[in-house]
């Protein structure tokens, strides 16, 4: 019975996910990003569970992807794609024609993005350590609370800048950048100073801007990993 506990908690990471899209759909977008933070935490618990357990399985990490692509790609999107549809709505009427109505669908490319960087994952060794490219449950938050960062900053209900931001994110996604990874194999702060700092920066942020801080982590996340990139450059010259 042990076996099928990861994937149950898997199974509830995609559940929750779906329920995020429908929210997202019917305008109740602070329903559906705690949706996705619940997602977020099954997704954490799952392969936690199975190292417990010691019962990793081809099946339980192939539906760990399927089912990370309804929460951090298919649910993060939709929330994106209505707040593009109300940023839309309240542009001069002169520019709200065909096809420029179609503008806000282009959410949708962070979907079949997110389904190629979490199939590249699943078949590269290199990615045991650290991460090449964003992980999706990173680019998901940065995504989904855009909404809510938009209230501190306000070029974030522009949406020819959200437009430039799914594209930047889009090739980040498949990107070979090196980032760092938060998972921890042991708690000596020595080997995981990058990670203590990360998160005691993280905590303070989301005190000082509770839902908006978290695409200013995901930024700060991308700004760590490209400064230890460049450390371990110089390093090796």
């Amino acid at each position: 019975m042990k076996k099928h506990i990861p994937n149950l908690i898997t199974c509830s990471n995609a559940f929750l996910g779906s329920l995020a899209v429908a929210f997202a759909l019917k305008g109740f977008l602070v329903t559906a990003v705690i949706l996705i933070i619940c997602a977020a935490i099954c997704d954490f618990f799952d392969g936690f569970a199975a190292r417990i357990l010691q019962v990793k399985s081809k099946i339980g990490a192939d539906l760990d992807s399927l089912a990370d692509v309804i929460s951090f790609g298919l649910a993060p999107a939709t929330v994106l794609f209505m707040w593009m549809d109300f940023c839309f709505r309240e542009m001069p009427p002169e520019l709200q024609f065909f096809p420029l109505t179609l503008l806000p669908y282009f959410a949708f490319i962070l979907v079949p993005f997110s389904a190629y960087r979490l199939a590249k994952f699943n078949n590269d060794d290199r990615q045991q350590e650290e991460f090449c490219g964003l992980p999706t449950p990173a680019n998901a938050f940065f995504i989904a609370f855009l909404p809510f960062a938009a209230n501190k900053l306000p070029l974030l209900d522009n949406i020819w800048v959200l437009l430039c931001i799914i594209f930047l994110f889009s090739m980040l996604l498949i990107s070979e950048f090196p980032m760092f990874s938060l998972k921890f194999s042991s708690f000596r702060f020595k080997e995981n100073w990058v990670r203590y700092l990360f998160l005691f920066l993280s905590a303070i942020l989301l005190i000082a801007f509770q839902l908006a801080a978290f695409p200013i982590i995901i930024l700060l996340y991308i700004f760590i990993s490209l400064i230890l990139f460049g450390l371990t450059k110089v390093l090796h010259l």
